[in-house]
């Protein structure tokens, strides 16, 4: 009898006549490169270092396409964006000791967002490995300790023979759910050393499914089709999964309302009569939620900006769907799914009947009244206006975003996203200087595209090194810079709880107009009142460009005290 796992595949003629003839000069660099390439990469992000020349040098030799930033925290955000757009594992290639650790910030945010961004960094000579004695340049004493409890998984190569092999499984690790950055490590004279390993084809790295078990679905399903008020909070898992239509489709067919949270922006239509929008730091909505009867969590732990800073308190049953399971049950107890969204999407609709409930959208109607009545007693006319602005002249499709500032926040809760996967900002881990290299990220996965950053001006100053990368690909993005001289949103927060006092918030920074025309991008200052059609000039006009936007703004009220 045989056996499927008897089965072995037979090479070809042709690749038995490759094997035999490797071409010549081949190193352990070589074997990285060819992994890549096997398992369907096209594009690499990263910058050289001294121990990592031997993967820089193949990358060199062959059809990958380089894209090099000028730090390797911008280059892990922009691998970040690429892999969002894409859905695919995104390489970042990075040198030892300080080039790898530079990258942990966009790497922290790529494990919150859950994207598949696959980190290889060189590594000090195998001799010097272990002990932090020998003295080379970059040295650790444990390099890999140091992004262990950052990444989803670590994977160490320290033969040539391994390299294929190691690539392989951190990709597919990349790759399944939930979607999340991953590390690679190969000292410097593995990288250099020849091969005499024929080129690397046929790699197969294909990511396992996180199918539900079938009691759990069929039981969320009972419970919602029989639930009097259900409510869905729709988290950055539909989108990572591509579960967007399975999500509309379920919401419809149970008339329940959906929230989007700052994650899953776009995961549901914004002006749909179900559609809640994303007001989940205002009390009017978390009162809303907390008397669902029935409440279906789809790819969000309802962490913090979720749960309206944990005053959140669900009074009716909970079903969480997540495919993380860390966050199962992690701040709510219920029924808790482990599955990728769109699969477990997918058997809820297969299983729950037709729900009626024509008060839903009139009760939808009411608490979005609710939080407009609130905002008209404050002095948001500004805010709301920009983001007007932004909305008519960003095209629908174009991707956009946003840095931790003001502006932001606002966005979180008020700008339609209009599709999925279009709106993005660093709210995962929360860092600055996210927004303009991970727009770039966006350029080059959607070329045809143009693409929006918004950024304070405390954030944008992490990012000016990227002017030089955004021209040197004369890449499609436009920069909006909203300026108000200092980090702005901790300015507020200082001086609300420290009365009135506010200590490093306030910022020398250059005159930006002139900054971007000195690496030949074009640059210009808006006004409130010009922002929409300076904007809609700039992103119709191809190539990169800056605005800069002198402006102050203010948050809404909190609202996430009862």
């Amino acid at each position: 009898m045989t056996h499927d796992h008897d089965l072995v595949l037979r090479p070809t003629a042709a690749q038995t006549a490759a094997a035999l003839a490797p071409p010549p000069g081949r190193t352990g660099g070589d074997l990285v490169v060819e992994t890549l390439r096997s398992l369907g990469a096209t594009t690499v992000f990263g910058l050289p270092g001294q121990h990592a020349l031997a993967v820089f040098d193949a990358v060199g030799r062959c059809d990958l396409r380089l894209i090099g930033l000028r730090v390797e925290n911008n280059a892990g955000f922009a691998a970040d964006a690429y892999g969002r757009l894409t859905g695919e594992a995104v390489p970042l290639l990075l040198s030892t000791g300080p080039g790898a650790l530079t990258a942990l910030p966009a790497l922290a945010e790529a494990a919150a967002a859950s994207a598949p961004v696959l980190a290889i960094s060189s590594q000090v000579p195998s001799a010097g490995l272990g002990g932090g004695r020998r003295g080379h340049l970059h040295e650790l004493r444990d390099q890999a300790a140091s992004f262990r409890d950052v990444v989803k998984s670590v994977h160490i190569a320290r033969t040539p023979s391994q390299i294929p092999s190691v690539v392989a499984e951190a990709w597919e690790s990349a790759l399944t759910a939930p979607h999340g950055p991953v590390w690679v490590e190969i000292p410097e004279d593995v990288l250099r050393a020849d091969t005499l390993i024929p080129e690397v084809t046929g790699m197969d790295a294909t990511p396992h499914e996180l199918a539900p078990r079938p009691e759990l679905t069929a039981l969320a399903a009972h419970w919602l089709e029989n639930a009097e008020r259900p409510v869905i909070i729709a988290g950055g898992g539909v989108i990572r999964s591509d579960a967007s239509k399975k999500l509309r489709e379920l919401a419809e067919r149970l008339n329940a309302p959906v929230v989007t949270t700052f994650g899953g922006k776009g995961a549901f239509p914004w002006t749909h009569p179900l559609s809640l929008q994303s007001w989940l730091e205002d009390r009017h909505m978390t009162d809303f939620l907390e008397d669902a009867d029935v409440l279906l969590v789809v790819g969000s732990g309802l962490g913090e900006l979720s749960s309206n800073y944990h005053t959140f308190f669900p009074g009716g049953r909970v079903v969480q769907i997540e495919a993380d399971l860390g966050k199962l049950e992690s701040n709510h107890a219920g029924l808790g799914i482990h599955a990728d969204a769109r699969l477990a999407l997918q058997a809820l609709l297969e299983t729950v009947s037709e729900r009626p409930d024509p008060g839903a959208p009139e009760r939808v109607r009411s608490v979005l009244a609710a939080v407009a009545e609130r905002l008209s007693t404050q002095d948001v006319t500004l805010e709301q206006s920009l983001l007007t602005s932004i909305r008519s002249a960003l095209p629908p499709r174009s991707p956009s975003f946003w840095d931790m500032t003001i502006l932001s926040y606002w966005a979180w809760s008020a700008f339609d996203a209009k599709h999925p996967n279009t709106m993005h900002s660093a709210q995962g881990a929360g860092g600055l200087g996210y927004a303009f290299p991970a727009a770039l990220g966006a350029c080059v996965a959607e070329p045809d595209t143009p693409v929006l950053a918004v950024s304070g001006d405390g954030g944008a100053m992490y990012s000016l090194a990227e002017l030089a990368t955004a021209r040197q690909y004369d890449l499609d993005v436009t920069w909006l810079i909203v300026d108000d001289g200092g980090y702005g949103i901790l300015r507020a927060y200082m001086t609300d709880a420290f009365g009135g006092r506010t200590t490093g918030t306030d910022l020398t920074r250059p005159d930006f107009v002139a900054l971007a025309r000195s690496f030949g991008v074009p640059a210009s200052t808006t006004t409130p009142d010009t922002l929409r059609e300076d904007l809609k000039k700039s992103l119709a006009t191809p190539g990169p460009s800056v605005l800069v936007l002198p402006a102050t703004l203010t948050m809404f009220a909190p609202t996430h005290l009862a």
